[in-house]
């Protein structure tokens, strides 16, 4: 257990890919803060399950990170609670769809507000205490559209882009400090949501699911396969081991060939 006493905060981890890293963090011994949203009986059980399975401290916080004040009290909270934050995985995000023109302006700002300004804000918290004990590590997980664009999703790709540069940005300022940071960026991911989805195209076109499946993925994959919350949890485990102790700064695709195009 590579994590054994060290702790990871994981935004937006009560379900989908942020669920999967933390499980993937806490198979290595870390103990775990959860943030996010949903049925508080229902995070309380996936909370208990996490500790019991895998025998590390739990714990969950509902900080609003669209607040401006939300990313930090939920790092600070966290270093009270397991008396210190070793891995930050910045995850939560949100997403609308809509032309330029047309794009709502509330839209574009709770965007911009969680999937670039809580990144940043986190990171911000988190780094001092990091640096004064000599190691951290940061995993923002951005997409593949922090590095390619798609139309009608402005707000989501104008902050991933800047997830990416802010990444790089304080991967050069710690990278002495024996802190890494890095980016992860999916292609399609097999979430909840997105299995949702699949089955509502799928009686909306009178198909089946495995042939929305492969629609979905070839509008944007070669590789007409999705990627899975716990592939991304085994590389958030490898961008905490020694072996990736000189990976930083870096965009990492797991996007069946996405961006290879």
């Amino acid at each position: 257990m590579t994590l054994r006493g060290k702790t990871a905060l994981v935004t937006g981890s009560t379900s989908g890919i942020g669920l999967g890293v933390a499980r993937a963090l806490a198979a290595e011994g870390a103990n775990i803060m959860l943030n996010g949203f949903g049925d508080p009986d229902a995070i309380e059980e996936l909370r208990r399950t996490i500790a019991s399975t895998f025998a590390v401290e739990v714990d969950y916080d509902d900080a609003n990170l669209m607040l401006a004040g939300g990313p930090g009290e939920l790092v600070d909270r966290t270093n009270e609670r397991f008396g210190s934050l070793d891995v930050l995985v910045n995850n939560a995000g949100i997403q609308h769809v809509a032309p330029v023109e047309s794009f709502p302006l509330d839209q574009w700002d709770s965007i911009i507000a969680l999937n670039l300004s809580a990144v940043f804000l986190g990171m911000r918290a988190a780094i001092p205490a990091m640096k004064r004990r000599g190691w951290g590590r940061i995993i923002n997980v951005a997409s593949a559209h922090g590095l390619v664009a798609s139309a009608n999703k402005v707000a989501y790709v104008a902050a991933k882009h800047g997830v990416v540069g802010a990444t790089k940005v304080a991967a050069i300022e710690v990278a002495n400090d024996g802190i890494t940071v890095n980016a992860i960026c999916p292609g399609w991911v097999l979430t909840p949501l997105v299995e949702r989805q699949l089955k509502e195209r799928a009686v909306a076109h009178g198909s089946d699911v495995t042939a929305e499946s492969d629609a979905l993925l070839a509008e944007k994959q070669p590789m007409l396969q999705f990627t899975t919350p716990e592939a991304i949890g085994a590389m958030a485990v490898y961008l905490c081991s020694e072996a990736a102790r000189t990976v930083t700064g870096t965009p990492l695709s797991i996007d069946g060939g996405w961006v290879a195009q």
